[in-house]
């Protein structure tokens, strides 16, 4: 069975007013660098830290180390009055700040707004594959069913103080990068490295790291890394994605043993389906992922479970993957829960039904996400305390 782990980007937020704080450097200051073990690193933002975890074999292995990773950011978060919360963008507006790195430094001055607002939290789900040849093969087959995960995942209804309408808004704002998006079919890691580094020859990126397709071959890990999710608010829905993502892998390799070419589906309509899954999430329809045309959102989540069944039923995995989907579709998806604890507020402080989340309403949802990031984390902590993806040089 195929190894996986996955990297989740985490707000630094203020327990009381709800905003995002710079903290990132002062809590990565009491802690070793993730080569060390700890599992922590910074992102682009100061206002956000990430984690790591450990390749793993199984479900349970990986949520405990999703919840370890996160019972030790939101420890780190503590020690300097604030906590940590899995939401893929800030409810509230505030100014953010980016670390001091040149390379980050170089990326603020060459794309302006874009880097500045650029406050988003992702979920990044690495596969491992056998080699680089194989990882251009999956990441042919999959792309016409990535925009599932997106609506699945959907975690970020709010920007900057406002209602955006959308369940994922971190995808609209994640987009605004070049390179961004769902890619082409690339037909060989031949042809998959010339694109990169035509791209890399256009000047407008400022190196192979800044290569944001939806799923791409990671440079620093042996695996297929999926990028599309945004960080899931609870920790056990981010193992179920994960392990969706890792039977995507696997059929995809079974389909490329048996012959099965890829469907060429033209790149404006998986864009297409991205932004349908982003803006209704699981609320409405989504675009099939076979004729993309508009089907009942569940309708098409239950006929990715199916495609995927045969791989899950193999790996033991199948009624595990139903009972979680059965629960994501009954509750919603982060952002149903986030607008969920802005009504509650609401309705507490008996305001007008429907009336827009005030700055107090919004730090309830901040609140209200804190909670549930760390959920099980503490205790699965206490069981590992190893972490980190195995990193690798790439050619």
């Amino acid at each position: 069975m195929r190894t996986f782990g996955v990297e989740e980007e985490l707000l630094i937020v203020d327990p009381v007013t709800g905003g995002p704080l710079a903290l990132a450097d002062a809590l990565l200051a009491d802690h070793d660098e993730p080569a060390a073990g700890t599992g922590l690193s910074h992102e682009l933002k100061l206002e956000q830290i990430e984690t790591q975890t450990r390749p793993c074999h199984s479900y349970t292995e990986l949520l405990q180390q999703v919840r370890r990773g996160r019972a030790m950011a939101n420890q780190a978060a503590r020690q300097h009055g604030a906590r940590v919360a899995a939401i893929a963008t800030s409810p509230l507006a505030s100014t953010t700040h980016t670390t001091p790195d040149p390379r980050y430094a170089a990326m603020l001055d060459r794309f302006g707004i874009i880097a500045t607002e650029q406050l988003t939290c992702g979920f990044h789900v690495h596969t491992a594959v056998e080699s680089p040849e194989e990882g251009v093969v999956v990441l042919d087959h999959i792309r016409d069913k990535l925009a599932v995960l997106t609506a699945l995942t959907a975690n970020s209804p709010y920007w900057r103080g406002l209602p955006t309408g959308f369940d994922s808004y971190r995808t609209q704002a994640w987009n605004r990068w070049p390179t961004s998006g769902p890619s082409a079919v690339f037909g060989s890691l031949t042809a998959y490295r010339r694109i990169v580094k035509r791209l890399l020859e256009t000047g407008v990126i400022l190196d192979e790291g800044m290569i944001y397709f939806d799923a791409r071959i990671s440079r620093n890990h042996p695996t297929v890394e999926v990028r599309v999710a945004d960080v899931c608010l609870r920790s056990e829905d981010a193992a179920l994605i994960a392990v969706l993502v890792r039977a995507l892998v696997e059929t995809a390799s079974l389909e490329m043993l048996d012959g099965v070419e890829p469907t060429a589906v033209p790149t404006a309509l998986l864009r297409m389906a991205s932004w349908q899954a982003s803006n209704s999430g699981l609320r409405g329809d989504l675009l099939d992922f076979g004729d993309f045309r508009p089907q009942p959102a569940a309708d098409v989540v239950w006929a990715l479970v199916d495609y995927l069944s045969p791989v899950l039923d193999d790996q033991g995995e199948l009624k595990l993957v139903k009972a979680g989907i059965s629960e994501i579709l009954e509750r919603g998806n982060g952002a149903t829960e986030q607008r969920a604890a802005a009504v509650r507020y609401n309705n507490r402080r008996h305001n007008p039904p429907g009336s827009p989340p005030d700055h107090e309403a919004l730090a309830a949802v901040v609140g209200h996400a804190a909670r549930v990031t760390v959920q099980g984390a503490a205790a699965d902590a206490r069981r590992d305390p190893s972490p980190t993806l195995t990193r690798v040089r790439r050619p």
